[in-house]
């Protein structure tokens, strides 16, 4: 079976993770604060926190926000669920807000348009969470205009877009946000088996998720309200959670980020490759926006249904029977039954939900082979006949 996506595992990594099995550290060492300061690097932000999932991470980010019962966030349907779910656990109410018809990413103009309608109701949402689909960034200067008009918070869930740009700025650089997050799951760019990462340029902010991401404790006589009693007093001073990285996965991290630029490289060439090998199919293949350099995290088509005589799932059948990995992404969020019990319905975001009723993601990961790629395209063809 040719996955959808795999990670990339050499022997580098694995004596990273070797040298922390053998070290006295296995959590709490040097290794997770190396990582945060690389990536914080790399992605031009003065701050990187580190957790054991980027869910996690969009949770510490919206309780630094300071996101509570009472308050609205946005995203978009067209994700996976932890982009919304995040909203839900800090007790605040979610709306969606539907994707660009090309990119499949937030859509500005939408975005404007509720904006406007929500000003004249009176229900302007505190923060909104625009999700970077398979890797290509949103129009987050147009997304940040409309911030600083309307008065919300940004957060940058860019879970499939380590490595990318935008404009002139890496993905993550927090220019056109408050935070941004990334996830390092196996199927993602780099991985640290689980792991997620949060970067922002507001101190303030990065102290905050430090300090929700280690159960609200804290060993700072600064942030202290009563006398330091010894080298073991600490205070809880925040209702936190247990949500730190390992030092064994900081130290995959580590090891993953020095092949960061040639893994995006590759995606780029196996893109260009499927592009060839795709021409002339009844298929929509993924618009590259020239505002983005995207990371590839997927390649998602898209079926000209009217054009052939199989259904999505039909063609989705044929290809995994014969050993192609294919996957979908995603369900829209507000079609869920969980979301849908909070009076979300199906025709509320049909952009997205057209979308999802042709989409097929392709295998696509670095170390995916010509012969990989011939094979699948082979067999798509022979599937829509």
């Amino acid at each position: 079976m040719i996955p959808y996506g795999r990670q990339s595992i050499n022997q580098l990594d694995m004596d990273a993770v070797l040298e922390v099995l053998q070290s006295d550290f296995l959590t709490q060492g040097p290794k997770v604060p190396a990582f945060e300061k690389r990536v914080a690097e790399y992605t031009g932000s003065k701050f990187g926190i580190a957790v054991n999932s980027a869910t996690s991470a969009l949770h510490i980010a919206c309780l630094s926000l300071g996101l509570k019962k009472g308050d609205l966030a946005w995203t978009t349907p067209n994700t996976f669920v932890a982009s919304a779910n995040c909203i839900l656990y800090c007790g605040a109410d979610i709306d969606f807000v539907d994707v660009d018809e090309r990119t499949y990413n937030m859509c500005p103009d939408m975005l404007e348009r509720k904006l406007e309608s929500a000003q004249k109701l009176g229900r302007l949402p505190d923060v909104v969470i625009p999700v970077h689909f398979a890797g290509q960034s949103c129009d987050m200067k147009r997304i940040w205009q409309l911030s600083q008009k309307f008065g919300f918070k940004i957060i940058e869930d860019a879970s499939h877009a380590i490595g990318g740009s935008y404009l002139d700025d890496k993905v993550g650089s927090c220019k056109y946000s408050n935070i941004t997050v990334f996830s390092f799951h196996p199927v993602k760019i780099i991985t640290t088996a689980e792991g997620g990462l949060a970067t922002t340029n507001d101190e303030s902010l990065a102290h905050k998720m430090a300090l929700f991401r280690s159960h609200g404790v804290t060993r700072d006589p600064s942030l202290m309200s009563h006398e330091v009693e010894g080298d073991w007093y600490y205070e809880q001073i925040e209702l936190g959670l247990n949500y730190r990285m390992t030092e064994i996965q900081g130290a995959l991290g580590l090891s993953q980020m020095d092949k960061l630029t040639d893994f995006i490289e590759k995606r780029h060439s196996h893109r260009q490759r499927y592009d060839e090998l795709l021409n002339g199919m009844p298929l929509v293949t993924p618009f590259q926006s020239s505002l983005c350099h995207s990371s590839l995290h997927l390649y998602p088509i898209r079926l000209k249904l009217s054009d052939i005589s199989k259904s999505r799932s039909e063609v989705f059948k044929y290809l995994k029977d014969k050993g192609v990995g294919v996957n979908v992404h995603y369900i829209p969020v507000h079609t869920q039954p969980y979301y849908q019990k909070m009076g979300f319905k199906k025709g509320m975001f049909p952009e997205s939900e057209r979308y999802y009723d042709s989409a097929i993601s392709l295998p696509l990961y670095q170390d995916i082979t010509d012969d990989n790629l011939q094979y699948v395209c082979k067999v798509l063809k022979e599937g829509l006949v």
